[in-house]
Order: C-alpha cells, then sequence, then structure tokens
C-alpha cells in the first residue's frame, strides 16, 4: 500500500549524518592494478572507501580533490618515487603518507621517513600491519566492531557485508548494499529522496533522475518483494521510502 505524503519523514541527526560520512578514505597509488585492486576489496570489508591510482600524478589529484584521510603509496609507483610523492603531498596538504617498501628497498624507507612519511609498511600489504596505523590516524573512522544490524527477519553485517532474509544469504552490489544499510537504519521511518543522494551519492536534487529508483527496483528484487505492492520497500509518494522490517510484511517468495 502506498503512503501519501502526509506520512512524516525522517530528518536523520547530526550523529546519524556523521555516521554516513565518517568512513575511511585511502588513496593508493600502486603501479600493479592487481596488488591495489586486492587490498581495496580487502578493506572494503572493514568499511573503508578506496580509490585506487595506477601513477602518483592521479593519486596526486585525488588527494587534492577527495582530501582522504592518508594515501598510501608504493615506493616505486611509477611516475615519482614514494619519497618524492611525500615531499609534494607535505608542501600542499597534511595528509598521512603511508609508504609501502618491498624486498630490498629499505634505502628508500629512509628517505621516505626524511621526507615525512606518517609510516613505512611492508609490500605485499597485510592487513593486521595497515589496519592499526589507519586506527591510529582515525581511530572513529574504521568500522572493525560495528555490529550487525537486524531488522525482522532481514539481517545486514557490516563486519562480513553479508545479507541475509529469514536466514536466506543475499548478495548485494556495493550500491544497494549501502542503499539497503541506510533503509535499515531508518526502519520504519520515511527518508526523503533527497536524504538518500545525499547521504550516499553525496548530492541533492538527485531524485529528478530515475537513478534511486532503478536501485530500489532492484533491492526489491533480490528482497522477492512486490513491485507493484511493495511490503517491505515501500513508496511514500512524492517524499520517499520507508523500510518496514519483514517480520511484519509477508515473506517473499523462494
Amino acid at each position: 500500500m502506498l503512503e501519501t505524503p502526509s506520512s512524516r519523514a525522517a530528518v536523520p541527526s547530526e550523529a546519524a549524518r556523521d555516521r554516513w560520512r565518517s568512513r575511511f578514505l585511502l588513496v593508493i597509488a600502486d603501479p600493479d592494478p592487481n596488488v591495489a585492486d586486492e587490498l581495496a576489496s580487502e578493506l572494503a570489508r572493514h568499511h573503508v572507501d578506496v580509490e585506487v591510482c595506477i601513477g602518483a600524478a592521479d593519486a596526486l589529484v585525488a588527494a587534492g580533490t577527495m582530501r582522504p584521510d592518508a594515501v598510501l603509496v608504493a615506493a616505486e609507483p611509477g611516475d615519482l618515487t614514494g619519497a618524492e610523492m611525500v615531499q609534494v603531498l607535505a608542501k600542499r596538504t597534511t595528509i598521512p603518507v603511508l609508504v609501502g617498501i618491498g624486498d630490498g628497498q629499505g634505502d628508500q624507507a629512509e628517505a621516505a621517513l626524511s621526507s615525512g612519511a606518517t609510516a613505512c609498511i611492508a609490500r605485499p600489504y597485510r592487513l593486521n600491519e595497515l589496519i592499526p596505523i589507519m586506527e591510529s590516524i582515525r581511530p572513529d573512522r574504521i568500522g572493525l566492531l560495528e555490529p550487525p544490524i537486524d531488522c525482522g527477519g532481514l539481517r545486514l553485517d557490516p563486519a562480513t557485508l553479508e545479507v541475509s532474509l529469514h536466514g536466506r544469504s543475499i548478495r548485494l552490489p556495493m550500491r544497494e548494499y549501502e542503499l539497503l544499510r541506510f533503509l535499515m537504519v531508518h526502519a520504519d521511518r520515511v527518508l526523503t529522496s533527497d536524504q538518500i543522494y545525499s547521504t550516499l551519492w553525496g548530492q541533492r536534487g538527485g531524485h529528478r533522475s530515475n537513478t534511486l529508483a532503478v536501485h530500489i527496483r532492484r533491492l526489491r528484487a533480490r528482497l522477492g518483494d512486490n513491485q507493484e505492492h511493495p511490503r517491505i520497500i515501500q513508496t511514500v509518494r512524492g517524499v520517499g521510502y520507508r523500510l518496514i522490517p519483514p517480520s511484519r510484511a509477508i515473506r517473499p517468495t523462494s
């Protein structure tokens, strides 16, 4: 059943907004895309957003525009050395720089630290070495201990990025995962399209496109929700959307 525009829209608190803007952002500059992509995938499980750059020059641009919490650069990222990149960033920003050091690159580690690098870590990278350093930089932005979110028969585990409905595992692309997570945090409350766009896409007025509607349709399909008469993710006509915990909705057919 569709709701009317008179339904009460939720206004997330400042703390709630901060929660959705508090993920650690790391820029990685590495000449080996396989190394960078594998690390990015592992960090995603710890709620770290990653921007992968193949060369140092691209990473410098990303650092200037995205203002990440830290930059991780290989000792030899390609177009600059790690030490040179540390020097450039130190002149322009206060962003901490971590330098990945491989076998036989001890001299480059010394040069990077002398240039002002926050730390040097072994490359290939290991999470048990990298994450404590990131925690020391921004202890409020690493979500290692965030508990699972339960909404009736719907469960989302931020530590593993796993979603299940009535015990059935559901695989979600990252954007749909983030959308579902946002709806679950504010379950039973109406979220306006602007609130959702602002939180997940960083822009307002996005409701003029159909991007959100497409993601909602896909998410409903994965949950087995009825597209014409949804019982889990309801449309509030002219306002936005509201998630109803599935224990109070009809169980979707398998």
